[in-house]
């Protein structure tokens, strides 16, 4: 786990106070049961020997007291240090999670991205947290206890240490199995977590199809399959634990038997069999945290595994170094072919150029193409074969912050925060109150000024207390506020009344006129004013050009224009 070792490295010294503290905890307990015996063989048998209880009591009470002193305050300082840790290692988790590029989006899935920044972080906190809290503890007590019963009593220790390769080997195959099957769980929460997604999402939809009980069903059959596949997880690494007791229990039987003996015969003293067995006691529970910090590794390093495939994941969407071409035009698609999953195009041979200032209508049936083409514009995506040009530059040569600094988009599905309107607008710009207000206007977004509070109206999650309209135009001030130089709006005027959309069109151009617009639609009317409209159909532009240009050449355009405007439409 090198790049979880990453962010351990900068509490080294944090960690290495609070090892120390705990080691000094578990040798001042390890003198407890020496000290027993010390009351039993030499102060209880001797005249006069209360004294000498009282203090050694008082000795052994004093060091319990700092034991237990040294572990909480090794513990708090464990808690503390895990804490820093999970919070730098979820933070750089998100920011490369929004970092990933639309293709490896899909390849890794929302879901799981949701698992490995959640509960895969939760796995990887609580095995840095127990690490740091049995991981010096239990071979402390464990390599302790043995050295100082081999120099109290070596038979019976030896009697004892005969146990430890069964109980090695034990803990290897677990931790060696229990890896795999621990990723295989992560993988089952993946899928239950995708469900909870689906349905979260599509609730109305499945309460007003009378699809409930399907979909219960239907998740009844994820969540099975993740309890069957935790529970053979749990199963394989629950095996350790009767196995190691049954090796454990067996060992201080057969030491309590050969102690009594040597008892009977003189050697050793009452005192020292009761120490000696205090030891191993200390021994068998170290043993057993032991394996409970083998339990928590597998299930950490399998997180940990999943975690860093994230963050070592390479940029896909590398950028080239800038070739300026001279053209006037500011957007040009120059025969570019797409495909998502490269086994056939989604787009092929998109070629046609806007203007600066000019407006681009997109028009067509489902399927045809048109996102993709934003999507491509935006460089979600690399184009598999062509180039796209803005402003001469190829996209591939602008930075992030170069490219994104000159878009304002309005996705055909897009969202809204749990937050104040002026905070959903702002979306974390720097932003003047004037130029939200103009967005407002521009967007015919009056009716914020009329919500209580105005731009401090509180939005529920998804802003589902506002009509899908009023969503929409919330969505375009959004877009509009940072007078970007390309606007792109896909198909956003769709839950719009007739007269608001006209309206918005005529605001746009009125105010933003020098910006390059590209409007994704399904009405005719919201691209029959743009200086060039392209015509999509199954991937391909079919027809491009004005509205008068493409009612004469067009076929499917005219059946468009013939269907939603009827005697409107010449």
């Amino acid at each position: 786990m090198p790049t979880i070792a990453k962010y351990i490295k900068p509490f080294l010294g944090r960690i290495s106070v609070q090892m120390l503290i705990k080691i000094s905890g578990t040798v001042i307990e390890l003198f407890l049961p020496a000290m027993l015996s010390v009351i039993i063989d030499d102060y209880a048998k001797r005249p006069g020997g209360e004294s000498g209880v009282w203090m050694m009591g008082g000795l052994m009470l004093l060091f319990a007291v700092l034991a237990w002193l040294g572990n909480c305050a090794a513990n708090r300082m464990s808690t503390n240090i895990t804490r820093e840790i999970t919070r730098n290692l979820r933070r750089d988790l998100f920011s490369r999670i929004t970092a990933l590029s639309a293709a490896q989006q899909d390849i890794v899935t929302d879901a799981s991205l949701i698992s490995r920044l959640t509960s895969d972080t939760y796995n990887v906190h609580n095995m840095i947290d127990r690490m740091q809290r049995l991981g010096v503890r239990a071979p402390m007590l464990l390599i302790g206890g043995i050295i100082v019963s081999l120099v109290m009593e070596p038979v019976l220790t030896l009697v004892l240490i005969a146990t430890l390769p069964l109980l090695a080997g034990t803990v290897i195959w677990s931790s060696k199995r229990g890896v795999p099957l621990f990723t295989w769980v992560q993988e089952g929460q993946d899928k239950m977590v995708r469900k909870v997604q689906e349905n979260m999402a599509g609730a109305r939809v499945i309460r007003a199809l009378s699809r409930t009980r399907f979909e219960q069903d239907a998740f009844g059959e994820v969540n099975s399959e993740l309890a069957a596949r935790q529970r053979k997880a749990d199963l394989t690494m629950a095996r350790v634990s009767p196995v190691t007791s049954f090796i454990l229990n067996a060992s201080l039987a057969f030491v309590v038997l050969v102690g009594a003996h040597r008892v009977h015969m003189g050697v050793i003293g009452p005192g020292k069999i009761i120490s000696f067995l205090s030891f191993v006691t200390i021994i068998l529970n170290a043993l057993l945290m032991v394996t409970r910090i083998f339990v928590m590794y597998s299930k950490g390093s399998a997180s940990a595994k999943r975690i860093e495939e994230i963050l070592l994941m390479e940029q896909d969407l590398e950028q080239k170094e800038a070739v300026k071409t001279e053209e006037d035009e500011h957007i040009v698609f120059d025969h570019v072919s797409f495909s998502y999953n490269k086994n056939y195009n989604n787009v092929t041979d998109l070629h046609f150029s806007v203007g600066h200032g000019q407006t681009l209508g997109i028009i067509g049936p489902t399927g045809s193409g048109k996102s993709t083409l934003l999507s491509l514009l935006m460089r979600q995506y690399d184009a598999d074969e062509g180039e796209i040009r803005i402003g001469g530059k190829p996209i591939q040569s602008l930075t992030k912050e170069e490219l994104h600094s000159r878009l304002g988009v309005v996705f055909q599905y897009d969202f809204l925060m749990a937050d104040t309107i002026r905070e959903n607008i702002r979306f974390g710009r720097e932003m003047e109150e004037e130029a939200m207000l103009d967005a407002i206007e521009c967007a015919q977004a009056g009716f914020i000024h009329e919500k209580e509070g105005g731009l401090d109206f509180e939005l529920n999650v998804k802003g589902r207390n506002l009509s899908g309209g009023q969503q929409q135009r919330v969505l375009i001030c959004r877009a509009l506020a940072g007078d970007p130089r390309i606007l792109l709006l896909d198909d956003c005027s769709s839950a719009l009344d007739f007269r608001t959309d006209r309206e918005l069109r005529h605001a746009l151009r009125e105010r933003h006129g020098l910006a390059t617009t590209v409007i994704v639609a399904q009405r005719v009317s919201a691209v029959m004013a743009a200086d060039l409209i392209l015509v999509m159909d199954k991937g391909h532009i079919i027809g491009q050009g004005t509205h008068d240009e493409l009612m004469e050449n067009c076929p499917l355009y005219r059946e468009l224009c013939q269907l939603q405007l009827g005697g409107e439409a010449a």
